[in-house]
């Protein structure tokens, strides 16, 4: 099929309403003005200066299947083609969600608008590429899910079923000192928020919480907490054991001060520009776009101190919703798919490898790409979630997934990542980029013949003004980037990473840390 780089085309309808929103914003961005208002509502979003608002709407968002996930058996020789068709249906869904933004109005006047003008369509466009990929993996002699037809069909969601899909968890309680199991739904009793229940829309203060945010696509009030008002969640770590491996190396690769942004994923989308819809931070490698190829990562330099380390580390970017615009407001993975605001540079990112307290780790394959966290959690649930917010000072005590932190004055957001630590031993990815790397039991074992490698951590230091909750509102929101149909909720947090040395370093890192030493 060749690479994918169409570029999304913009409805007719959406284009004369961007073109007005552009006057009131200064430039480009998702619709504000009437985003998730309709005709009979009086409580209109404002946009003034670092105030987030916005109406109630019955509707706040499209969920569809992530067709990706469920296929865990795709020949290689198809995986490019296949993944240029899932990038499709992304961009379906995100053309989508800008018509739901956009068609207010009309929802308001026509019940059946949304089922009829939006979601059948939907369904159809999708059916079409469901049965591109069905052909993709059958004419290499592949087997094709027999439940694929059944992922054409996408439904709405009320505001009230969008924090992580709805479901209840605690706060991603960080299990095993970074040791998440798996992405299993803890159930703790505890809910984030000092056992308060938060579900999207669900009353905070008292008032009906809805789809808020700069660009009328997230976050709102239920997103955030005060941390110093959450129960501590953090267990301790498993037990070392004889035979364990207990050293560090930690690489110095900066806080891409040098400002090395794009919105591909050379993983998820080879071949497509714009694959991630949302804006990513890249330290290490400097030459990892949607074209870059295993030989492109050899030569593109590094960040790194370590010239030896050639991996690629990215992560969506933090915004502040101030009312502040950055570069890419008229942009797609920008502005214009409702990721709004100043981008923030971190102000530490420390990148660390650690050992298993069970066993020696083998050194990492060159060219390994592991993603941790899910960035549709919104729609998908928690099952994959591994997103992890804290707060200097609290970080032993208190680990958030489905809310972002309200720290103290002088305390800083901090968001940490712990990888899968167990390989298959064989593959450096898998057709659903999750199947070739697990975590590690509860007590700290690889299982199902998988081995243990180098945990990489990743730990990202944020100077945020703290965000202030009044009456249902949020001021000077801050939220991660992400595809604009997932509302910037807290657990789409992920980090992405591709495995790139020379002379040896991979040897050394395991090396190292079966040795017990602290090398960096």
């Amino acid at each position: 099929m060749g690479r994918n780089t169409r570029k999304r085309r913009t409805p007719l309808a959406t284009k004369a309403i961007a073109a007005s929103a552009a006057l009131a914003l200064g430039g480009g961005g998702l619709i504000w003005a009437n985003f998730y208002a309709s005709a009979h509502e009086s409580n209109h979003q404002t946009w003034g200066g670092n105030q987030t608002k916005a109406a109630q709407a019955q509707v706040a968002t499209i969920s569809c299947p992530d067709v990706g996930q469920k296929l865990t058996n795709v020949p290689t020789r198809a995986r490019t083609d296949v993944a240029g068709e899932l990038a499709n249906l992304d961009r379906q869904i995100t053309d989508a969600y800008q018509r739901l933004a956009t068609t207010r109005d009309a929802q308001a006047k026509d019940a059946s608008f949304v089922q009829n003008s939006i979601l059948q369509p939907l369904k159809d466009r999708r059916q079409a590429i469901l049965d591109r990929i069905k052909l993709e993996i059958t004419r290499v002699g592949g087997t094709a899910p027999g439940d694929l037809n059944s992922l054409a069909a996408c439904t709405a969601q009320n505001a009230n079923q969008t924090t992580a899909g709805g479901q209840q968890q605690n706060g991603g309680q960080q299990q095993n000192g970074g040791q998440q199991q798996g992405g299993q739904q803890q159930t703790g009793g505890q809910q984030e928020g000092g056992g308060q229940q938060q579900n999207g829309g669900q009353q905070q203060g008292g008032q009906q919480q809805n789809i808020g945010g700069q660009a009328g696509n997230g976050p709102v009030a239920a997103d955030f907490v005060d941390i110093t008002k959450v129960q501590p969640n953090v267990q301790g770590k498993p037990r070392q054991q004889r035979g364990g491996s207990t050293g560090t190396f930690t690489t110095r690769c900066g806080v891409n001060a040098n400002k090395n942004h794009n919105t591909d994923n050379v993983i998820v989308a080879p071949g497509v520009a714009n694959g991630a819809h949302h804006l990513h931070d890249y330290t290490g490698n400097q030459k990892v776009n949607a074209f870059s190829s295993n030989q492109t990562f050899l030569q593109g330099g590094t960040s790194c101190q370590n010239q030896s380390d050639l991996s690629s580390y990215y992560w969506p970017v933090v915004r502040i919703q101030d009312g502040s615009q950055d570069f890419d407001q008229n942009k797609d993975g920008g502005g214009k798919e409702g990721n709004v605001g100043k981008i923030l540079t971190p102000v530490q990112a420390q990148i660390k490898y650690v050992g298993s307290p069970t066993s020696k780790v083998a050194a990492m394959p060159q060219f390994l790409r592991i993603i941790t966290g899910d960035a549709k959690t919104t729609t998908n649930g928690l099952a994959n979630a591994n997103a992890h917010w804290s707060c200097t000072g609290f970080e032993n005590k208190v680990q958030l997934t489905t809310q972002y932190p309200i720290c103290p004055q002088g305390s800083k957001v901090v968001r940490t990542f712990a990888f899968q630590s167990c390989w298959d031993g064989q593959n450096i990815d898998s057709a659903n980029h999750r199947t070739h790397v697990a975590f590690a039991d509860a007590g700290g074992n690889c299982q199902n013949g998988f081995k243990a490698i180098p945990q990489l951590t990743m730990r990202l230091v944020y100077n945020i003004n703290p965000p202030a909750v009044q009456n249902g509102q949020v001021k000077n929101a801050y939220a991660v980037d992400g595809f604009p149909e997932q509302l910037h909720k807290a657990a789409t947090d992920h980090d992405d990473f591709i495995s790139v040395t020379k002379n040896g370093l991979a040897n050394k890192i395991a090396n190292c840390i079966n040795r017990g030493q602290n090398c960096a």
